[in-house]
């Protein structure tokens, strides 16, 4: 337990006591038994499903309307920071929409990151992973669905690296890329920042969006900008042209390591983590 001390309104020092919620189990038995797991599950694969049924679908219609086959030209489509929005914004909206039911993730990513840090259990990370997949393919299915002439053509929104950037560049990219989300994640969930300042009133849904958004203005030149590996696996499966798969493996290394360094540094360098777990094993030892 940790002790924050803080400034009342009238300038007397007030004590706060702060309790570190425990590590989640490796496997928990119970959970398998409790609706809540389930429906949990259920509201990822449809976060995900609508996450990219939205953002597959503005990134083909961008590329419709710039078309020149269409008459189009840079300046008719939403651009960049269009794009950048509809993900940044279903973000927002998504995790806001299911935070109270599993947490949010929609992002394999996330999830490991947070099963790293203890923050949810092997089996739920490990499904909540196969939902987040599901849902992704199932949105991009639908986009195919109903834009059957231009999803091919327009390359069905899969991720890629550009012309003029090699694979370490890429693999870089998604790698920055991820840590900037999943330390926000961290940030913005953290229960002793919650709690330490519970005056200040923060949507956690809102930086995890905006740093979606700032992260695809930084890397859609590069990759396309993955930072989710269901977003591309969703994309190249249905979309399944080699140039989707070629490199197909960065968009799972770099979010996987991004997430893992962000983990680290929040839990064991920003949280203190390691000096705590020394400090007890200090303590108990001299006992």
């Amino acid at each position: 337990m940790a002790k924050d001390i803080e400034v009342a309104g009238h300038g007397d020092l007030t004590l706060k006591d702060y309790h570190d919620p425990p590590p989640a189990p490796l496997v928990d038995p119970e959970e398998l038994g409790s609706w809540s797991f389930y429906r949990a599950i259920i509201a990822e694969f449809v976060a995900t499903l609508l996450f990219l049924y939205v953002t597959v679908l503005t990134v083909i219609g961008y590329k419709n309307q710039t078309d020149p086959y269409h008459h189009g030209n840079e300046c008719t489509g939403v651009g960049i920071l269009g794009i950048a929005w509809a993900f940044g914004g279903m973000i927002f909206i998504l995790v806001y929409c299911t935070a109270g039911i599993s947490g949010g993730h929609i992002n394999p990513a996330v999830t490991f990151g947070l099963f790293l840090a203890r923050k949810v259990s092997l089996v739920r990370a490990v499904m909540y992973m196969v939902a987040q997949c599901g849902g992704a393919i199932c949105g991009c299915g639908l986009v195919k669905l109903f834009q059957d002439i231009y999803y091919i053509r327009y390359g069905g929104g899969a991720n890629e690296l550009a012309s003029g950037y090699s694979i370490g560049t890429g693999l870089a990219a998604e790698i920055i890329g991820t840590f900037v989300l999943v330390y926000t994640v961290f940030s913005a969930t953290d229960p002793k920042r919650n709690a330490r300042d519970s005056h200040v009133p923060v949507l956690a849904p809102l930086p995890i969006g905006f740093a979606v958004f700032m992260v695809h203005l930084a890397t859609i030149p590069i990759t396309g900008t993955g930072i989710n590996p269901a977003r591309s696996l969703g994309a190249a499966v249905i979309y399944n042209q080699p140039k989707a798969w070629s490199d197909h493996w960065v968009f799972w290394a770099g979010p996987f390591i991004g997430a893992a360094i962000a983990a680290f540094y929040h839990q064991f360098i920003l949280r203190a983590g390691a000096v705590k777990a020394l400090g007890s094993f200090k303590s108990s030892s001299h006992m």
